[in-house]
């Protein structure tokens, strides 16, 4: 493959995710809390998360060591970056949230391992044939300072969250409560919040287009989410407090 048909891949991946965004604005996905019938047939939310998001570190392993370019101490990092991520939403997340007996459609899981296809096509192919081999000195970088503390903020801030979410359940539980503490005051996710961090982050440290795309699809597809999670949580709780937003502090 040609660097300019890729390039005209990334351009066409970026598009295609506005036109989802408008989509996720207007459809809220059905799976989790918003689960509907309907969307034929339906498997274990445990396995479906282990399906759509296990795919990623074998599908990007394969677009990052199959390419020709030079692999650096600064490609193998971004690599790992990603796989680590990837390995705990797929074999340790889906064990952790209590979502024993709920279900999700298979046709999710099936958009899921596409995107996930596409998205590590997009970045895996972009570290092993054109760029984001950078040398040992640029772990002293500012680009790489900002990047990396951008990363582990939102890691932090996802991970901690996700943390408070599952501890609201008692062994045995599956319903939802009103989550509070830390940035719960001021917003309704600052899990996905945390998500959007990490990725903006993991961009400004490998600095291309490529790189960006996934913030940006990171936004397409957990902003629309924040906003139904939002509008959920004050559909069902009464007492919700009225002065949180849903997923940016004092903004949205």
């Amino acid at each position: 493959m040609t660097t300019e048909i890729y390039y005209y891949l990334l351009y066409a991946w970026i598009a295609t995710g506005i036109i989802a965004f408008t989509f996720l604005l207007i459809k809220t996905a059905p799976y989790g809390r918003h689960v509907t019938t309907g969307w034929g047939p339906m498997i274990s939310n445990q396995l479906g998360w282990m399906i759509q998001e296990g795919v990623a570190p074998f599908f990007i392993s394969f677009w990052f060591f199959t390419g020709s370019l030079e692999k650096t101490h600064a490609s193998y990092f971004f690599y790992g970056l990603y796989v680590a991520h990837y390995i705990y939403r797929s074999y340790i997340f889906p064990f952790r949230t209590k979502t024993q007996g709920k279900k999700i459609p298979l046709v999710i899981c099936g958009s899921a391992v596409f995107f996930n296809f596409c998205n590590t096509f997009i970045l895996g192919y972009f570290l092993g044939n054109i760029g984001g081999n950078f040398g040992d000195d640029y772990f002293s970088s500012p680009q790489f300072i900002i990047g990396i503390t951008l990363f582990l903020t939102g890691v932090i801030i996802n991970v901690k969250s996700d943390n408070m979410l599952i501890a609201l359940r008692k062994p045995g539980e599956t319903g939802y409560k009103i989550p509070t503490g830390l940035l719960f005051k001021y917003i309704s996710c600052p899990n996905l919040f945390g998500e959007m961090i990490e990725w903006l982050g993991f961009a400004v440290m490998i600095g291309s287009l490529a790189a960006f795309s996934f913030p940006v699809w990171t936004v397409v597809n957990l902003l629309p989410r924040a906003l139904d999670h939002h509008k959920w949580y004050l559909q069902k709780f009464v007492d919700y407090p009225k002065e949180r937003k849903a997923v940016i502090p004092f903004i949205l």
